[in-house]
This record gives structure tokens, C-alpha cells and sequence, in this order.
């Protein structure tokens, strides 16, 4: 089981490590496109969601405090699916479509983030294949 549980966290942690190495070499284009969507912060918040994004995902990937790790990843995560993906305010079809996919995925990253919280501060040190135990503990 360890095993199957460390292929996990590399499969989540992937697409947020990829998107952080984004935020953080394409940070202009990035940082215009949030001010076309009318996010705040600018270049300063695209990188910081990238560094939020990658200690995260680093964090999840090699088992160093998982369960807050996880926590980043969904607290990162709630601003930009309400920012970037707010399809409620889209008039056109298609543009409305694609951003309710986009603001669902992120939905469901989230809750997969919670999940690999849970497991991490529930199970503890007997997860395996890890570095540190959690920062939280319940049960």
C-alpha cells in the first residue's frame, strides 16, 4: 500500500509542481491574463500562488509535513477557481463552458487535497514512504 499511496502523491503533485514552474517563468504573461480576469495582486500574486503552489506540491511529493502540504494546495487553490474560473460572470457559451470545466476541476483537486489531508494527519507516521510525520494530528 505504501507504494500505491507514494504513486498518488506524485500523480497529484505533478500538475501543481508543472503549474508552478509556469507562475514562475511566464509570470508577465500570467500576471496580465489575472488582470484581464480581474484578479488581484498582479505579478506579485502569480508568484506567490506559484511558490504556494510548489512547496505544496514538494511538500505532498516527498512527505515532509504532508497534511499541511495538502492544506496549501487548497487554500491555494479557492482564490484562483474563484478569480480565475468565475464562470457566472461569462456571457459567451463556449467561454462560460470552459471555465465552469476548469472551476470544476479545481473543485475536485481541492477536495482531493482535503482527502490527502485527512489521510496524512489521521494516519500519521504509518503512512509510509515519508519524511517527516504530519504537523497535525487527529484521531
Amino acid at each position: 500500500m505504501d507504494i500505491v499511496f507514494l504513486v498518488a502523491r506524485i500523480l497529484f503533485a505533478l500538475i501543481f509542481l508543472l503549474s508552478a514552474v509556469g507562475h514562475l517563468t511566464q509570470s508577465d504573461a500570467m500576471a496580465q491574463y489575472a488582470a484581464y480576469k480581474g484578479a488581484p495582486g498582479g505579478k506579485a500574486g502569480v508568484i506567490l500562488s506559484g511558490v504556494a503552489m510548489g512547496i505544496g506540491a514538494l511538500m505532498v511529493l516527498l512527505g515532509v509535513f504532508g497534511d499541511l502540504g495538502s492544506l496549501l494546495v487548497a487554500a491555494t487553490l479557492i482564490p484562483i477557481s474563484l478569480f480565475m474560473h468565475a464562470h457566472w460572470k461569462e456571457s459567451d457559451a463556449q467561454a462560460k463552458q470552459t471555465e465552469q470545466v476548469s472551476f470544476n476541476k479545481n473543485i475536485g483537486l481541492i477536495g482531493g487535497a482535503l482527502a490527502l489531508f485527512l489521510l496524512f494527519a489521521s494516519t500519521g507516521a504509518d503512512m509510509g514512504l515519508t519524511i517527516t510525520g504530519p504537523l497535525f494530528a487527529i484521531g
